[in-house]
């Protein structure tokens, strides 16, 4: 259990300063906020650094679906790692593109061989040691410059199949601030590159190419053309050996909408469309990375590069899981296997050393629990009529469509078990609690003996601060409801039942009573003694008998010849189990002194437990009284 944090101390805060500027001219009555001293001003929004240009058709890309899984390509392995304030090791590297292969990657970035050793090794030892399946691509990145170049080619020898990433910044503040060209000089030292790679891959067919023009989405829509349409002839780009024009929003300037604007416009103006990928590589500088990647798809793109989990530079690179599994929830096939979401997101922690938080979307310990009691009965409900729903089916409850409140993909179909779905603490309804105890214990309580018990949790919870398990639970439960009939004041012994006649049924036992308060007696009625005292000397004994309509009814008419003034108002019993042999549990909602109480019995013969629960009901009657 992690400590509590320390909540702060009640003081100013001397570092911050309430907005206090005019309310903005124009604000509707509901909206009192001010102007703040943020310096606001010295941010220009996004129309004001670049031209977004929209095709003369119109936007397309708001009406369109995305209906089939783009190319995923992780780049963990280069942009990923480069990111982590303690590289990965060749070990640890091995893992992750294992990892990567098995989940079904057919493209993935290695590394940068030229722009260390480490990186270089790395791709040797794919190279060297047949790690490369036959129908996966590996993608090595390098700058556009002649050494950088050389060196690249070098590291991919003898693999039959590679992809040469060339980048380059192309905005103008990267140009003006970073590499010192302009538009005309910074395209020439582009194609120069590219007529090396050009050269070097003469009599290598397996090699193809991609060119990122790093910063796309600030640089001038009319020069990414003109750059990557140059080198689309340059490659001379066909059909069956395509161009990889990768576009990346670097730094995210802009909503995710201004984004998919500028990847439809590249897509309706690029050359030899059908020989080139439209790929991209969203960062999360907004936060908004998955949705500019969702939306860039809807605007023409066809190749996605990120990282598992969106590991990054700054706060990452777009998170190829939550894109698939987004893909999921809509009925389209991700293409890769992500059914045990839990020994990915434990590879990836240990080959990054980064933790995935309890929250991440669908990875996250916590993203399938509801400690909400609304949400807990919702779900509590809807997985009782999925069951349902697939036996009038006739299928598996695996295969049964599936619509469950609050939980848009069955858990299940990424390794995960429903033990975690609920969870309680002081903020849970009697829904999560009734249905942690029927999950795990098998104790379908009645709809009162819920409400009744989520108090007694509920103040548990508030008392203790923390989380409430299912073994907690259980033994709150135990303590209150079959405690006091197994070992309460007053308990019943030496019983025995019989049908007399028909509809007539007669219960004796002995009743010892730790707590009595009248004169001892033959079993009739000893005075008022405090209202729930038997005929029996504390610590003595008495034998009763009682008639009813059945073994229960007649044996709460034994407790009343007995002084106990006891009726039971609502009943219900089942086994914790199915199969023979199981235990039954039963409860009892029982008149005692004037109040009602809640007493539950657990034990192989359901009698057995019948008696119990009205005694819990009357020992708990008195605990309270005391």
């Amino acid at each position: 259990m992690n400590a509590p944090v320390p909540a702060p101390a009640p003081t100013a805060f001397p570092t911050l300063r309430t907005p206090a500027g005019p309310v903005p001219a124009g604000s509707p009555v509901w909206n009192p906020q001010r102007g703040g001293a943020m310096p606001h001003h010295r941010y220009r929004p996004a129309h004001e650094r670049v031209e977004i240009r929209t095709t003369a058709e119109g936007r397309h890309w708001p009406s369109a679906r995305i209906e089939r899984a783009p190319l995923w390509v992780p780049v963990d392995l280069r942009d990923g790692n480069q990111a982590l304030a303690e590289p990965m090791d060749p070990a640890r590297k091995r893992r992750l593109f294992d990892l990567q292969t098995a989940m079904g990657f057919k493209e993935i970035e290695i590394g940068y061989p030229s722009a260390s050793q480490a990186d270089f090794d790395f791709v040797r030892h794919l190279a060297e040691d047949g790690a490369v399946p036959d129908d996966v691509t590996v993608v090595v990145f390098t700058a556009a410059r002649a050494d950088l170049v050389e060196r690249t080619f070098a590291s991919i020898a003898g693999l039959p199949r590679a992809v040469v990433h060339l980048y380059t910044a192309t905005a103008p503040v990267w140009r003006q601030v970073v590499i010192g060209r302009e538009r005309g000089a910074l395209r020439a030292m582009i194609e120069q590159a590219a007529t090396q790679s050009a050269r070097l891959a003469e009599h290598r067919p397996g090699v193809r190419f991609e060119f990122s023009p790093e910063v796309f989405n600030l640089t001038e829509p009319d020069y990414v053309l003109e750059v990557c349409n140059g080198l689309t002839a340059l490659w001379d780009a066909a059909p069956d050996r395509p161009v990889i024009h990768n576009l990346p929003a670097t730094v995210e300037i802009a909503t995710p909408n201004v984004y998919a604007d500028q990847i439809e416009y590249m897509h309706r103006h690029l050359d030899r469309r059908d020989a080139v990928i439209l790929s991209v590589h969203p960062h999360n500088d907004r936060g908004t990375g998955v949705a500019c990647a969702e939306l860039a798809l809807l605007a023409g793109a066809q190749r996605v590069e990120g990282c598992l989990f969106g590991n990054g530079e700054r706060t990452g690179n777009v998170d190829l899981v939550t894109l698939a599994l987004n893909l999921y929830t809509q009925g389209v096939d991700p293409m890769l296997d992500l059914s045990d979401i839990d020994e990915i997101r434990r590879t990836v922690e240990h080959c990054n050393r980064l933790p995935v938080p309890g929250r991440h979307p669908y990875a996250g310990d916590l993203v399938h629990t509801a400690y909400s009691g609304t949400h807990q009965d919702a779900i509590g409900k809807g997985l009782a009529h999925h069951a349902r729903r697939a036996a009038e089916l006739g299928v598996p409850p695996a295969q049964a469509p599936w619509e469950v409140p609050y939980l848009p993909i069955d858990p299940a179909d990424i390794g995960r078990d429903y033990e975690a779905v609920i969870r309680v603490n002081s903020q849970s309804g009697k829904g999560g609690v009734a249905y942690l105890l029927r999950t795990h214990h098998g104790l379908d309580l009645p709809a009162r003996l819920r409400a009744d018990f989520s108090q007694v949790v509920q103040h548990a919870a508030d008392a203790s601060g923390e989380e409430v398990t299912p073994k907690d639970l259980w033994d709150l439960f135990r303590r209150t409801y079959l405690a006091p009939g197994e070992d309460g004041p007053l308990t019943a012994t030496d019983w025995r039942t019989a049908e007399t006649a028909p509809g007539q049924h007669e219960f004796g036992c002995t009743l010892h009573d730790a707590e009595a308060t009248a004169p001892a007696g033959t079993g009739a009625p000893a005075g008022t003694g405090g209202g729930a005292g038997t005929g029996v000397d504390a610590g003595r004994a008495v034998r009763v008998r009682g008639t009813g309509n059945g073994p229960l009814a007649a044996f709460t008419d034994a407790l009343r010849a007995a002084g106990v003034d006891v009726d039971i108002r609502h009943y219900a019993e089942h086994a914790t189990e199915p199969g023979q042999g199981s235990a039954a549990v039963a409860y009892a909602q029982c008149a005692v002194g004037g109040r009602t109480w809640w007493g539950a019995g657990l034990d192989t013969s359901v009698l057995t437990a019948s008696v119990r629960a009205v005694l819990s009901a009357v020992n708990r009657s008195r605990r309270d009284r005391t």
